[in-house]
């Protein structure tokens, strides 16, 4: 994968994570990372995956420890006052991220993305939330949080997509799906998303909504590479349905 960061290289908690973490998951799965190289050895960036699984989180980290950089998610505020849990998500960098209101909300994300820049680190944000609703598992109508943080201090935006990960848990399923061990699933990286344009109306909806869809676009075109299909031409829409999004760590 080439040159690493000094976050993976340099002694931290999450080395004895990894420790425990990449032997488990790669006696379940065998990782195929293409793209790699277009993470940032160094610096800030935003990585928004796609999302069908509750395994994906082990999968993506685990890719992108390999890659070089530490894997860093946005978790639920609640979570850090949880004991010991709370503890590790604060020492290893994780964003918390509250239900809040939409001012609220924007000047927390102005001051995570500034946090993200002093400290040259890189955050995994699910652009869909959730669990796609998708019926195919495709990637569904995305949420702005993965780009607000982009735009808020220029950082790359890098759209990611994996497949495979629904062999070893399916979507909502209880329990891992354990045989045959070393489930292939495949993980690539894309090109940073362009939103230059964008930047300077960051506080704007339609700014907002034109550089999700743009990253949502790229994820999906990543996905339909990855499983050599065509993506329907219009993407799910939980709220069309009927159905609830929960679970949602971005508005």
């Amino acid at each position: 994968m080439g040159s690493r960061s000094t976050e993976t290289t340099r002694p931290s908690l999450f080395w004895p994570v990894a420790a425990i973490v990449i032997p488990a998951v790669s006696l379940l799965a065998k990782v195929r990372v293409t793209g790699g190289e277009k993470l940032p050895r160094e610096g800030a960036f935003v990585l928004a995956p796609n999302h069908y699984s509750e395994f994906d989180p082990l999968i993506v980290a685990l890719a992108v420890w390999r890659i070089g950089r530490a894997p860093r998610f946005m978790a639920k505020e609640s979570l850090f006052k949880v004991p010991v849990l709370g503890w590790v998500l604060r020492r290893t960098g994780m964003i918390p991220v509250a239900r809040s209101s939409s001012a609220s909300a924007a000047k927390q994300t102005l001051k995570q993305s500034a946090e993200l820049v002093e400290h040259g680190r890189g955050v995994i944000v699910y652009p869909e939330g959730t669990l796609t609703r998708d019926p195919d598992m495709w990637p569904m109508r995305g949420k702005s949080g993965a780009v607000r943080l982009a735009l808020a201090d220029g950082i790359p935006l890098i759209p990611m997509a994996h497949w495979g990960t629904q062999e070893i848990m399916g979507r909502y399923q209880k329990g891992l799906s354990l045989w045959p061990l070393r489930k292939r699933v495949d993980v690539v990286v894309g090109d940073p998303i362009d939103v230059s344009d964008l930047r300077g109306r960051a506080g704007e909806a339609s700014a907002l909504n034109e550089a999700t869809t743009r990253l949502m676009n790229a994820i999906t075109a990543l996905l339909e590479e990855l499983r050599d299909e065509k993506a329907p031409a219009e993407r799910w829409n939980p709220a069309s349905h009927g159905q609830k999004e929960t679970g949602r760590l971005d508005s």
